[in-house]
């Protein structure tokens, strides 16, 4: 009897190592050898690498560094994370993904941030970087300009949400390092990463981080996709007070990306000691033009079907598995039974999806906020909106089907939502979890369409601090 658990052991041992090799690509050909990094978070060691100093679109991994930006200027009181931040109609004009708020809107920066990691929106990212700098152009050299104090030497920026362009460019390793530099320097705010599902109004939406809920450890971090730089993630994973980072770039599919970086975590949480030295020290090749993956990811069915996928990567057409805020308070997940005994990484990628304990997002000031609102700088004597006589911030109470105590999302009834019926319902698909409960899911699509929330008159806007323009070198 032991000899037959020992052959079972030894033959289960390798259809794990097996499967692990599938999913990294080692039996697929140079095509899907794409980038890929490990790193030890705290020694700052690199476990593993391929190619991870090759230049890459960063898609929407963009947006950690966005992040960053902006929680140095709080640190520098430049601005607080209650300070209210406007929707200029530059920012509302941007591509989707978007939360579709209307020039003149408020949204405080504390939201904005986790409408940014969850959500994914264009618009509020360049609403961000308007409020932090002033302008795109200002706050993408605030963003060259910190990259180049992190250590950054494959990264140029010329926008804060990674829409394509073919000067901003990074690398695994320049975003390993971003992803680390923000868990080292802002540990209290590194939550915001691992958010699985915000409520806005009656709307649920969900991280399009496959690993969240699914992957024991798995705690968060940014995704990202473009039909240029394929489906990229950067992840971050804790084991036995352990993390890592991991980085996958350019994976052909959202199921693919996630088996991939679930592969790589479990051999770096296998690797004690070694290791091929600091993430900083890796040989740079510098800044220089990325590889165009549009054949490889879109050209056989499209941009549309791709974002379509990534949506289906957290929906799923099977049941929820419901997964809990730590402690109430939504700054953790906890991980699923299912998940955590599951070591294919395939299996693990295609578990159900998960149902998460939403935190609560609003539109407009915090109530009772006086201080300065952020915005970008006018260009002309007049204001870029013209304020309303009468306006309420705030929504009212949640429907009863919306509420607790009726198997729907918590929310506090007096969260501001800028006005009242502002946050307008769409065509949302359903997922029934055990017991018969459903989420509204947010497609693809902006949140919401008809928002008119505007500062009131003679309010004070952030002085914006200057910097210094930074060109790729």
């Amino acid at each position: 009897m032991p000899k037959e658990r020992n052959a079972w052991i030894r033959s289960r041992r390798r259809r794990s190592a097996v499967a692990i090799l599938f999913a990294l690509g080692l039996f697929s050909g140079p095509a899907l050898a794409t980038p890929y990094l490990v790193v030890d978070v705290d020694s700052g060691q690199t476990l593993i690498e391929h190619d991870s100093t090759v230049n890459w679109y960063p898609a929407s991994l963009t947006k950690l560094m966005t992040v960053y930006v902006a929680l140095q200027a709080v640190r520098d009181g430049r601005v607080s994370l209650d300070t209210p931040f406007v929707m200029s109609a530059r920012a509302a004009s941007m591509a989707p993904s978007k939360m579709g708020f209307r020039p003149g809107a408020e949204v405080t920066l504390d939201n904005a941030l986790k409408m940014m990691m969850v959500k994914s929106p264009n618009d509020i990212a360049v609403m961000v970087g308007e409020g932090v700098s002033g302008s795109i152009e200002d706050f993408a050299d605030e963003m060259n300009a910190t990259a180049k104090r992190l250590g950054l030497r494959e990264s140029y920026f010329v926008n804060p949400n990674g829409l394509p362009d073919s000067r901003q460019v990074s690398s695994a390793r320049d975003m390993a390092m971003i992803g680390r530099a923000l868990l080292k320097d802002f540990p209290e705010e590194s939550y915001i990463f691992g958010i699985g599902a915000l409520q806005l109004g009656n709307e649920i939406i969900r991280t399009h981080n496959g690993l969240i809920g699914r992957y024991p450890g798995a705690d968060g971090m940014k995704t990202g996709f473009t039909c240029a730089a394929g489906f990229n993630v950067v992840a971050s994973a804790t084991h036995g007070g352990r993390r890592l980072i991991v980085v996958v770039l350019g994976s052909p599919t959202p199921r693919e990306r996630t088996a991939k970086a679930v592969a790589l975590f479990e051999r770096g949480f296998a690797q004690w000691g070694g290791g091929l030295g600091a993430v900083d020290s890796l040989a740079s090749p510098g800044i220089g033009p990325a590889p165009d993956m549009h054949e490889q990811i879109c050209s056989s069915r499209g941009r549309a079907a791709a974002l379509a996928a990534e949506e289906e990567e957290m929906r799923g057409s099977a049941p929820a598995v419901a997964v809990g805020g730590a402690g109430g308070g939504g700054r953790g997940v906890a991980i699923t039974a299912a998940a955590a005994t599951v070591s294919d990484p395939e299996a693990i990628a295609a578990l159900p999806t998960p149902r998460f304990d939403p935190i609560a997002v609003f539109v407009g000031p915090k109530p009772g906020w006086t201080g300065p609102v952020a915005q970008a700088h006018l260009t002309s004597g007049k204001p870029p909106f013209e304020a309303p006589e009468t306006a309420s911030a705030y929504a009212a109470a949640p429907e009863k089907s919306q509420t607790p105590e009726a198997g729907g999302p918590s929310a506090p009834p007096t969260a501001p939502m800028a006005l009242q019926g502002a946050v307008q319902a769409q065509k949302v698909g359903s997922l029934t979890a055990p017991g018969g409960a459903a989420d509204k899911v947010s497609k693809n699509k902006p949140v919401a369409k008809n928002i008119r929330a505007f500062p009131p008159k003679k309010r004070a806007v952030v002085a914006h601090k200057p910097s210094q323009t930074q060109a790729p070198n």
